[in-house]
Order: C-alpha cells, then sequence, then structure tokens
C-alpha cells in the first residue's frame, strides 16, 4: 500500500470533519470494496463516523446483507421505485451522458440544444455517438434520471434534513467525467463533497483491503468486480462476461424478473447485447 497516498487520504479526512464536526459528517456506504475501505479507513481516524446506505432497491442481496452487519448506518430509500423511473422517464443505457443526450433530442423544444446533441458544439462535443444514434428511433424510453432518483435525490433530502456533508468513495479512474475532477474537498459548491479517494486505484483498494484484513462483501469472491444497481444497462456492452450473465448464475430470480418482467430483453436485443 503507498503509504504516501494513504496519508494524503487521512488528512483530506481530517481536514473535511474539522472544517464542518464529525456531527454534521457522513461516509456514504454502498457496501462495494471502494466504500468498506473509505469507511474503514473514516472510522480508524474517528470510530463514530457515521454511515449512510442508500438503498436503492436494486442492491445484490449480499450487499444488502454486508451493510447490516456494521454499526451507526442510516438507510435511505427513493421515493419512486425502478419499475417506476423506467415507466415513466427511461431506461439507463449506454451511459449517463448519452442517455441524457437521446433523451433530450426526444424532449427538447430548443432548436439550439437539439442541433447541438445531434451535430455537436464548436468544439464537437456535447452529440450523441454516430454509434448510438440508431437508439434516437428506439421503440422504448431511454433516460439518465434512475440516478437522479435512486441515488441523489434520496442523498439530498437526508443531507438537508440533518445538516451532514458527504465523504464519497469517487475514484477518478472510473469515468472520464471523473478523471476532470482535480480537488478532494470541494466546499464552494451548492453540494459541498469530499473524494479522499480520488487519486486511488483498483489495486490501491485491493492492496489495502489484503494488508489491514478488512471484511468485504462475498460477492467479490463469487466473480463479481464491482457491486452497484444490478438493473443497469450503462456500459453492458463492454463487459464480458456482463452483470446479467452473472447474475443469472448468481440470482435467476432476479434475472428473470428484469429480463422478463421490466422488459430488459427488448432494450438488449436492440442494442444487441448478450444476455
Amino acid at each position: 500500500m503507498n503509504k504516501q497516498l494513504l496519508k494524503y487520504t487521512q488528512d483530506t479526512i481530517d481536514c473535511w470533519v474539522e472544517s464542518w464536526g464529525i456531527e454534521n459528517t457522513y461516509v456514504a456506504f454502498s457496501g462495494g470494496a471502494d466504500s468498506t475501505v473509505l469507511l474503514d479507513i473514516a472510522r480508524r481516524l474517528y470510530p463514530e463516523m457515521k454511515a449512510v446506505f442508500n438503498n436503492t432497491g436494486l442492491e445484490l442481496p449480499e450487499i444488502v446483507r454486508f451493510v447490516k452487519t456494521f454499526d451507526n448506518v442510516d438507510t435511505l430509500y427513493p421515493k419512486i421505485p425502478f419499475h417506476k423511473v423506467i415507466e415513466k422517464y427511461g431506461w439507463p443505457v449506454v451511459s449517463k451522458e448519452q442517455s441524457q443526450f437521446l433523451s433530450e433530442i426526444r424532449t427538447t423544444k430548443s432548436e439550439k440544444l437539439l442541433n447541438i446533441r445531434l451535430n455537436g458544439n464548436k468544439y464537437n462535443r456535447g452529440k450523441v455517438s454516430d454509434k448510438w444514434k440508431f437508439l434516437i428511433a428506439a421503440p422504448f424510453k431511454i433516460s439518465h434520471q434512475c440516478c437522479n432518483k435512486l441515488k441523489k435525490e434520496p442523498a439530498k433530502r437526508y443531507e438537508k434534513e440533518t445538516g451532514r456533508h458527504p465523504v464519497l468513495g469517487i475514484m477518478a479512474e472510473e469515468s472520464a467525467l471523473r478523471k476532470q475532477a482535480h480537488s478532494c474537498n470541494v466546499y464552494d459548491s451548492k453540494r459541498p463533497i469530499s473524494k479522499p479517494l480520488l487519486h486511488w486505484t483498483k489495486d490501491d483498494i485491493w492492496n489495502y483491503i489484503r494488508e489491514n484484513d478488512v471484511k468485504y462483501c462475498e460477492v467479490y469472491d463469487k466473480g463479481w468486480d464491482r457491486t452497484g444497481c444490478i438493473f443497469c444497462l450503462y456500459g453492458i456492452h463492454r463487459e464480458s462476461p456482463n452483470r446479467l450473465e452473472k447474475l443469472h448464475e448468481l440470482h435467476p430470480k432476479l434475472y428473470d424478473f428484469v429480463i422478463n418482467k421490466l422488459g430488459a430483453k427488448e432494450i438488449l436485443d436492440y442494442i444487441k447485447c448478450k444476455y
């Protein structure tokens, strides 16, 4: 384990707690390896650190059981369940950015925005990728609202009610958008957040787990390399085997529910993704 990296993370958490007070901070705890490491580091510094688990209804059963083994954890729930989100707004497909662009093409009344989403801005950005333009005519709804409704809104309500500010297990290597982030503690925004793991990699996470004998969720020993919303279709076309194929092996009833009851079969057939 990189000791300098760990020290930087500890200092980042220290600064956050010193700025707001331990009673006004919390660790966002998903039950995944990243947030498990984050909570372990935080509680070695501050044993009374609050953890918050956002149960979207799309968590693996193993994750829910694992989270219940921890003390001092508040659990949040969304106001609207996943099946209502996809019914009202649409499915999360390809990526968060592309699903937003596709949704806006279908719903915007602004000719300017429509032109950008179809053709890009002067920097050739902000448009639906040529690869996915066929989804404009897809016979099902597409939207980026799932994460907003199931994750962001419950967290924002909690923060408003409690006055607490989150410590998040975000790592820059996980997405192109996150790679653009540079500051670990962001104070001057509408939603102040701390990102002590911003410069960590997956190898750093697992090195910390092994060196400190940190307990982690059993799904990682069953072929899952990441957790999260099990019915989410973001990036599924790049995975092999993908999360639904793994779900079929681990929880066939949940697999049948999303494929046949919720209708993921239609979407996956349309984008030619195996399942």
